[in-house]
């Protein structure tokens, strides 16, 4: 008899889910189970990539997919049924799910990363989330671009903040918050806790890549947030989580290293995609204008597949070495050092540089055909040129910041490391 275990279909047969509070690393055969599980949904997903870049929304059968497979848990607290794996588990998957969709990954990997998020907040906030829905979904946007002014009990919050990423699925959103009133305190900027359902969401994300994240405006004019609902995001940045769940090693890791790490998966997986392609059609066409019968055949071809391949994994082993790092620290509680978050931040950096890189050699190898709107390619090269330009993922901002760091110059370009 089938039955089900943290929401995803499970067989007895099957290996079993992490669950205890101190779990620390997934297992390797529970992470290669969710890896394959990601990966048997690629035919799918794969199917829908089209409509959700042209319907600019991840279709809900994908996000039924996912969810069914657990692949919308791993980072929920296993206190709600959640997978509670760890930051590498989560890079692969999402790089698994990109190697179908781009916009699917990017909505995976936020989801989980919001859900992060939520597993920082005091007990009663993260309850207010999952106590009576497990299987709440959260969105959001950390930058403060709202305003929290205090209230009995709480706050009035207003603000607009975009990009939503997988707002159209989600049940609550952590957002960004400035507080006027309490000055240089480590209060004076936040993030809280919302219902979607107290949010309005403005149609505003009309762009070239990742359409299909539905990454729109989320509205709120004046709405109460009680006041266990608020994080002080200075304190985040120092790991002083308000979790009082210590013991959940997951929930240790230092905050920016995750929030910047988490959109690196989607990335892996679209560059894995394009080099992918590159030796699927290369044995199939002829190169044009010369001699070869097959482009597989043209020493440049060749070349090219090799670069490509080569900045494909070193994007990965820079992507999941950081992971490993942030892993290991959050095992052991100790929270890494200045320095060390800032050369996991260059790793992040990196790991988009490289991505990108390798789906540019392989249009190039491929041509002006690369750009056809019926070449999957297209759309890929699309998706990693704007998820590799997001913010915190900023190249030149992580070299500064690693740069300085070496010479021991340190907190000078942001508080954000």
């Amino acid at each position: 008899m089938t039955k089900t275990i943290m929401g995803a279909p499970h067989d007895p047969h099957d290996p079993p889910s992490p669950r205890t509070g101190d779990t620390t690393h997934a297992p390797r055969f529970v992470r290669s189970d969710l890896v394959a599980r990601a990966a048997a949904l690629r035919p799918l997903l794969a199917v829908n990539a089209d409509r959700a870049d042209r319907e600019r929304e991840v279709p809900a059968e994908n996000i039924a997919a996912l969810a069914g497979a657990g692949l919308l848990s791993l980072t929920r607290p296993a206190r709600y049924g959640g997978l509670q794996t760890d930051l590498r588990t989560l890079l692969e998957v999402g790089r698994e799910v990109g190697r179908a969709c781009g916009s699917t990954a990017w909505v995976t990997s936020l989801l989980n990363g919001n859900a992060w998020f939520v597993g920082l907040f005091p007990a009663q906030a993260q309850d207010d989330v999952w106590a009576a829905t497990p299987d709440a979904l959260v969105a959001g946007v950390v930058t403060p671009s709202g305003t929290a002014s205090p209230v009995d009990g709480g706050y009035r919050v207003s603000g607009r903040w975009a990009p939503a990423s997988g707002c159209a699925h989600a049940d609550w959103a952590v957002l960004g918050v400035k507080r006027p009133d309490a000055g240089d305190t480590p209060d004076a900027v936040g993030i809280v806790l919302v219902p979607m359902s107290e949010l309005t969401v403005e149609d505003t994300w009309f762009v070239a890549g990742m359409r299909g994240t539905a990454s729109n405006t989320l509205v709120g004019d004046d709405l109460f947030v009680p006041a266990h609902r608020f994080h002080s995001v200075p304190r985040a940045v120092e790991s002083r989580y308000a979790t009082p769940f210590t013991d959940e090693a997951l929930y240790r890791a230092p905050f920016v290293s995750v929030a910047a790490l988490v959109l690196t998966g989607p990335q892996l997986g679209l560059a894995a995609a394009a080099v992918d392609l590159l030796l699927e059609k290369a044995p199939q066409r002829a190169l044009t204008m010369t001699g070869y019968t097959t482009q597989a055949e043209a020493p440049t071809v060749q070349l090219a597949a090799a670069r490509a391949a080569s900045l494909a994994d070193s994007a990965t082993l820079h992507a999941y070495r950081a992971a490993d790092d942030l892993d290991e620290a959050a095992r052991t509680g100790v929270s890494p050092g200045y320095d060390a978050r800032a050369r996991i931040r260059m790793d992040g950096g990196v790991a988009a540089v490289h991505a990108r890189e390798a789906v540019r050699v392989v249009c190039s190898a491929q041509g002006a055909s690369s750009f056809s709107e019926s070449n999957p390619l297209q759309r890929i090269w699309r998706d990693i040129e704007t998820a590799s330009r997001h913010a915190v993922l900023n190249p030149e901002v992580a070299a500064e910041i690693y740069g300085k760091s070496l010479f021991g110059i340190r907190g000078t370009v942001t508080a954000m490391v």
